[in-house]
């Protein structure tokens, strides 16, 4: 009872962040049919930035962590990343009326990361004075491209085998070379590598993190848009993908939780630490997976896989997810 009410109360005030608000503002607009446009460019360097901050700060923490420490989820989260993708497969596979390669693409963009959703996450842990080891966002690879490159391997292999091919004609090699190269994991990559070799701390303080927030409440407005957008087009789908949408990122929240509780108890993962490992896992790619999937899985109809994610499953990780693992850790440790 206790775990409800304070999951109720985080729930409400969650409504009046910054993060939330932009999100729904953007919903609304779309709704009233507003006029209102961000450019492609402006998106593409407003997600380029978030990720670079995010990135470099990860890479800094890695070069000064404890690496024992760090392992242990690497590999959680590269298992997680795999999980969730074959559970996402299971559940769609059972249902006769979906078409498997949409059921395989939307389970893929479930088990990849939303860097909005995480960047929510960290702006909210700081509001509430959660400490959580800075080098956790750099888990956000270790789940992402495992979790893409498997549903894009899986996808060809259910194209192959329609088509009577074996998986010997499946290029694996180039599949996960064409992940790697994602502007967004680019990005992502990058900023690690430069916070890792490089001293990037003053740029870092100076230019990036003055920029995050501001930066964050915009893409919160395009994805609100999108969002209510993609609502239209999900409704000539499959209503399971709905379901999916709503069960799928508390479930995968949920197994991270556990994993990370197995973390805090043998290398000292901190509790913060578990609550935004668990909203990583939760989350659904919004800017890496859905270019990729696109162009990996082209059969594949983006109003499941997207509609499912952007409208359904982002606001679920944001606004449920995010005070229910909060809520979940006061009670735990």
């Amino acid at each position: 009872m206790e775990l409800i009410l304070d999951f109720l109360s985080k729930f409400v005030t969650q409504f009046q962040t910054p993060t939330l608000a932009f999100l729904i503002g953007g919903a609304l607009l779309a709704a009233f049919k507003s006029k209102l446009f961000i450019p492609d460019a402006i998106y593409k360097l407003i997600v380029f930035v978030l990720l670079m901050k995010i990135g470099m700060k990860g890479g800094i923490e890695i070069r000064n962590a404890d690496l024992t420490t760090m392992l242990l989820p690497v590999l959680f989260a590269f298992l997680l990343g795999l999980i969730t993708v074959y559970l996402g497969v299971f559940f769609f596979s059972c249902i006769d009326k979906v078409k498997q390669v949409d059921g395989i693409a939307t389970a893929g963009l479930f088990g990849a990361v939303s860097a909005s959703t995480l960047a929510a996450a960290m702006v909210v842990l700081e509001q509430e004075s959660v400490h959580f080891e800075a080098w956790v966002p750099a888990l956000y690879p270790f789940m992402d491209i495992p979790a893409l490159v498997l549903s894009i391997v899986l996808a060809n292999i259910h194209i192959k085998k329609e088509e009577g091919k074996t998986k010997k004609e499946i290029d694996i090699k180039g599949i996960i070379k064409s992940s790697l190269r994602g502007s967004a994991l680019s990005a992502l990559l990058l900023g690690l590598f430069l916070g890792f070799l490089a001293k990037p701390d003053e740029l870092l303080h100076t230019f990036y993190e003055p920029l995050f927030k501001g930066f964050l409440s915009m893409l919160m407005l395009v994805m609100g848009m999108e969002a209510y957008s993609q609502i239209h087009e999900l409704k000539k789908a499959a209503h399971w993908f709905i379901l999916y949408g709503v069960f799928a990122p508390i479930i995968n929240g949920l197994l991270a939780f556990g994993l990370g509780y197995i973390a805090h108890i043998t290398v000292g993962f901190s509790p913060g630490g578990v609550i935004l490992f668990s909203v990583i896992a939760s989350s659904n790619s919004d800017i890496s997976g859905p270019p990729t999937l696109r162009a990996a899985i082209p059969s594949a109809n983006p109003s499941t896989y997207l509609g499912a994610s952007t409208s359904i499953g982002t606001p679920v990780a944001i606004a449920i997810c995010i005070p229910l693992f909060i809520s979940l850790a006061e009670i735990v440790f």
